[in-house]
């Protein structure tokens, strides 16, 4: 599978407790967040006695039928998820959110990131007995949960995160409570709001704008919460904390309504762009960014460039997100289907493109060459983000080191592989500066750097993770 940015988050989250139309929200609300996972979808809900769940393969007008959420409808508490899966691993077993039944209650799990220690755990619990279904991560939580010692539910709970290494982001229902943690580096977000008494919680705030909900917070990492008809408890699993929010949410992931810590993620981008203007000594004609991600970068750009900014690429938004393709012919053509150039802006002009990342370079390449067979007479290079260097192990399916174009080749080269002009990165001082300057608390910015947070216990990607334990 070939898809077309190189970069995929892998999942979107929701949940919402008590309210007569939880699962039709629940529906709107990961609709909001497709961007966020485009090959599974899944609910899981429940009114008081049981647990019940729909999920299915692909976006998630296909992965749920009209009888499976007429069959959800009359439940008032529910979680949702849509998934990116890699290769290996993109089965309806691992579709969620997961529904697991056992005689001391039902248990739904919807998960964001990646736990580094899965393989670890796995094996030791298999080594005890257990039996797994999928090749998710995410499985581990309820193995160990089902095992955990404690007087209460919530002490089992936080017995069972403690194991955990990694970046999480989870969202537990049982008949009586819904459950929400993050991780304690918070590296994948989640949202606290309000719709009509009922609270929920989002990976992004346009889920909740888009049910007409109020935003209250973001989780702090190692945060807790317990909701139930009792009311809302917030607590801690751990004492430990060291925020480290990915980046790349400020830089592509994101919806560029959503809201971290109150600031739009659109805010954030224009200020990136701002930043770069200042660091890209080029003179030119017009600035034009990459939709859609990089329109607010362009902006900020020309406003502090005093470039003039334009609409010169157009994109098909007909064509989905990924490609059954092989080979680089095949790949370019995918692009081409994308993107195209308006040639009455760009003929004759030297231009600026500004895009939020480069990952194999392909669509950059793509891009210059269609610009300059347009008429433009110069295409620089402008990237809203330092080089990406590193792969990800936090829940984000980026290419291995042999795939990532910046991490064998030098900025010189990787102009010259794809042809433009000059090529100028933000740097990570700069995008550090702007995060500060917007309330952050820190970021990882290991895909960059190749500092890493968290120790990455078992050594591999979450699709190498994936091969090892399918078929086990």
């Amino acid at each position: 599978m070939y898809e077309l940015r190189g970069l995929n988050e892998e999942c979107g989250l929701f949940g919402i407790w008590g309210h007569p139309e939880a699962s039709e929200l629940t529906y709107m609300a990961l609709h909001s967040l497709q961007h966020r996972g485009q090959e599974g979808a899944g609910i899981v809900a429940t009114g008081g006695d049981y647990l019940f769940g729909a999920r299915g393969m692909g976006l998630l007008t296909e992965a749920l039928s009209q009888s499976q959420l007429e069959s959800l409808r009359p439940f008032s508490k529910s979680i949702g998820h849509v998934r990116y899966a890699t290769s290996d691993s993109s089965a309806l077993s691992n579709v969620q959110p997961f529904l697991f039944k056992s005689h001391i209650g039902d248990l739904g799990l919807a998960h964001n990131g990646n736990i580094v220690n899965a393989l670890q755990i796995r094996r030791a619990l298999e080594d005890d007995g257990a039996i797994f279904q999928t090749t998710s991560d995410s499985e581990v939580f309820a193995h160990l949960l089902r095992r955990a010692k404690g007087p209460s539910r919530k002490a089992r709970i936080k017995t069972t995160l403690q194991q955990l290494k990694g970046a999480f982001a989870f969202v537990i229902l049982h008949e009586d409570a819904m459950t929400v943690a993050l991780d304690d580096h918070g590296v994948r977000p989640l949202m606290l709001g309000m719709l009509d008494g009922a609270y929920c919680v989002a990976s992004e705030t346009c889920a909740f704008t888009a049910i007409g909900a109020e935003y209250i917070r973001d989780l702090e990492p190692g945060e807790l919460i317990t909701i139930s008809d009792d009311g809302i408890d917030f607590d801690r699993y751990t004492a430990f904390e060291n925020p480290s929010m990915c980046s790349m949410e400020y830089i592509y992931f994101a919806r560029a309504d959503s809201e971290f810590r109150g600031t739009s993620t659109y805010t954030i981008r224009k200020a990136l762009g701002e930043e770069l203007a200042k660091e890209m000594d080029i003179k030119a004609d017009i600035v034009i960014g990459v939709p859609d991600s990089s329109l607010a970068a362009a902006k900020g750009f020309s406003d502090e460039s005093g470039i003039p900014g334009e609409q010169g690429l157009l994109k098909n938004r007909y064509v989905g997100r990924t490609f059954i393709a092989s080979g680089q012919e095949a790949r370019e053509r995918a692009v081409r289907m994308k993107l195209s150039p308006v040639r009455d802006i760009v003929e004759g002009k030297s231009i600026i493109v500004i895009d939020d990342s480069i990952v194999r370079g392909t669509t950059s390449k793509f891009i210059v060459k269609a610009l300059k067979e347009a008429g433009a007479r110069e295409v620089h290079m402008g990237v809203s983000s330092p080089p990406l260097k590193n792969p990800c192990y936090y829940g984000i399916d980026v290419s291995t080191h042999a795939e990532i174009i910046a991490s064998s080749k030098s900025n010189e080269e990787v102009r010259e592989e794809i042809g433009a002009d000059s090529l100028t990165y933000l740097s990570v001082e700069r995008m550090h500066q702007v995060y500060e300057r917007f309330g952050s608390r820190g970021q990882c910015d290991a895909c960059f750097t190749g500092n890493y947070p968290i120790e990455n216990t078992d050594g591999l990607l979450p699709q190498e993770k994936d091969a090892k334990t399918k078929g086990v």
